[in-house]
């Protein structure tokens, strides 16, 4: 007999993690274990023939968004995320470099000359390449060990059948240490297998078919998490230590954490202040900009386009009101030399500041 959670409880933070049903918003259950979270993401891979570096070698981690751009016009540049190299091809000039390709991926049929640029340089350039598309393999279920089940799923279970242990659209609520909402996540599943927890009495560990809309957290993500687990950051730079590649992942909680919360707009006219000493990349600019506005662990946008909607309302921030950025001048040394998808050159650091003023946020750099 399973001791179940009844439906009209509000068990959200009671467990680090909450299952429920989309469609009415009642809880399947709660457990503080889950198995299947954080794993490496398919990636595609590029080999690059006849690669050729234009700022030395592309060693490890190359960049969160990595263009392509066709040497043939009209073709469009895509882009690989998170990409990494793997070095060079013994006995070949061959690069070989993997990453999260886009939904558009190549031209179609294209597989001649490109150059290859991070968004901030340009890396190199190949006559041709040849790109391996990932293997179709099985996911791995999502494990939620110690789960208290609910009235409803309790009911699925005991039916067994097979259209009672579809779960259809499911999300998986994630809580901090202290019961808030950090994010969750969203997707189609099936009951795969439960059996009797080693965890406590009347407790399940509950395997589910987990078709994720969202790809598998990375596991050089994973420690952030956990510091995030304990709760938002106290006090504000608590990412300026990170690497870019870890600042855009702290960036994406800050992100998913303050979206699902509510918040009120100061008051027009309020002062705020940047701390611009460790604006060296993009996610930098805009944890600043988060927290100069709405504190430590403080989210103001994570785009140009973002950032807009942001200084539209709802985000913390009313127009008109004066902002000093401080210690300005590494932002525009960083952020003066950007690149566009298809290899123009920009401003970042100007276009933000135009950004700003057309939101009503006059701007006193220092």
């Amino acid at each position: 007999m399973i001791s179940r959670v009844h439906e009209d409880s509000d068990l959200r933070g009671y467990g680090r993690y909450t299952l429920t049903e989309t469609e009415y918003d009642q809880i399947l259950g709660v457990c503080a274990e889950a198995d299947g979270l954080f794993g490496q993401p398919r990636r595609g891979t590029y080999e690059l023939l006849g690669w050729v570096p234009e700022d030395g070698e592309v060693q490890g981690w190359a960049g969160s968004r990595v263009w392509l751009v066709p040497d043939e016009e009209p073709l469009d540049a895509w882009l690989i995320e998170d990409a990494e190299s793997r070095g060079r091809l013994p006995g070949t000039g061959s690069l070989v470099l993997t990453g999260l390709d886009d939904y558009e991926g190549p031209p179609e049929g294209y597989g001649g000359s490109v150059r290859v640029h991070d968004g901030r340089r340009w890396l190199g350039s190949c006559r041709e390449f040849a790109r391996v598309l990932p293997p179709d393999e099985e996911t791995p279920p999502l494990v939620l060990r110690g789960l208290l089940p609910g009235d409803l799923l309790g009911a699925a279970l005991a039916k067994g059948t097979r259209r009672a242990l579809d779960l259809e659209e499911v999300a998986l609520e994630i809580h901090d240490d202290q019961g808030e909402l950090l994010t969750d996540r969203t997707f189609w599943t099936e009951i795969r297998a439960w059996h009797p927890s080693s965890r406590g009495k009347n407790l399940i560990d509950l395997e589910l078919d987990a078709r994720l809309l969202h790809p598998p957290v990375p596991d050089h993500a994973r420690p952030l998490w956990e510091r995030w687990f304990t709760g938002p950051p106290a006090a504000p730079g608590a990412w300026t230590a990170l690497d870019t590649r870890r600042r855009g992942a702290w960036l994406d909680l800050v992100r998913e954490h303050h979206c699902r919360r509510r918040h009120r707009d100061r008051p027009a006219g309020h002062a705020y202040e940047l701390d611009g000493r460790h604006i060296t990349d993009e996610p930098s600019l805009y944890l600043a900009l988060g927290e100069a506005v709405n504190g430590p662990g403080g989210y103001f946008g994570g785009c140009l386009a973002a950032l807009d909607d942001c200084l539209r309302g709802t985000f913390g921030y009313t127009a008109p009101a004066p902002l000093l950025w401080r210690d300005a001048a590494t932002a525009r040394e960083h952020l003066s030399h950007a690149l566009t998808p298809e290899g123009g050159t920009y401003d970042l650091f100007a276009v933000v500041l135009d950004a700003l003023a057309e939101g009503g946020m006059r701007v006193t750099l220092a």
